[in-house]
């Protein structure tokens, strides 16, 4: 074989070696960049629940909601993330308002609007109302979501057969569980509905993802 030949030859190889190994730096860059979900332990008891859960520091959920205001309400997609004391909301749907983000922590409440506009808020229950004539139970939502009430207020609670929170009074909302799903292995919320004077908030829940710290 000539000497053009088996050069051609190698560099054709080595090509071939470095578009691999490319392709194997994008998968591990990949898996690196994105956290992995974790199996809950078992939360089968109510005491277990209010323990595993109400200690989460990382989790996140995606679903569906109708919000129901007097004559305003609307029906759209719902994430929430949750990273400590600090979460994420993204309600994609209102007519008139197209998506609108809440980021909020210890220290303070941001809605973004579907323009880029960001107000800071003090009240965000309130002040939602104010600006849209509709609101989502923002302060406690983290809890409630999980199958848990508020640690931070007094709460009635009523559990059906199963040990199952189905109802809490609590801050001036009442929270119905209708359905729970299962995630490995682990009964979880998928149907909720919170109610207050002014509004009906229901969700329903597709998908869950625990992170690890």
């Amino acid at each position: 074989m000539c000497a053009s030949a088996i050069f051609l030859k190698s560099r054709k190889q080595l090509c071939a070696h470095l578009a691999w190994l490319s392709v194997c730096l994008a998968i591990l860059s990949g898996c690196a960049g994105t956290p992995q979900g974790i199996e809950l332990p078992d939360i089968s008891s109510w005491e277990q629940r209010q323990e595993v859960l109400g200690d989460l520091h990382k989790w996140q959920f995606k679903g569906r909601i109708a919000v129901k205001a007097g004559s305003e309400g609307f029906n759209g997609k719902f994430d929430w993330s949750q990273d400590g004391d600090s979460y994420n909301a993204t309600v994609s749907g209102p007519l008139g308002v197209g998506t609108v983000k809440i980021a909020g922590s210890a220290r303070s409440i941001a809605l973004t609007d579907s323009d880029g506009i960001e107000t800071l808020l003090v009240d965000a229950e309130s002040e939602l109302y104010f600006l849209y004539g509709w609101t989502i139970p923002v302060a406690s939502l983290r809890y409630w979501a999980l199958g848990i009430p508020d640690p931070r207020t007094t709460a009635e609670t009523t559990f059906d057969q199963q040990g199952r929170l189905v109802e809490l009074q609590q801050n001036d909302w009442v929270v119905e569980i209708s359905r729970y799903r299962e995630r490995d292995g682990q009964e979880m919320p998928r149907n909720l509905t919170a109610t207050n004077a002014n509004t009906r908030v229901r969700m329903v829940i597709d998908k869950w993802i625990f992170y690890e710290r």
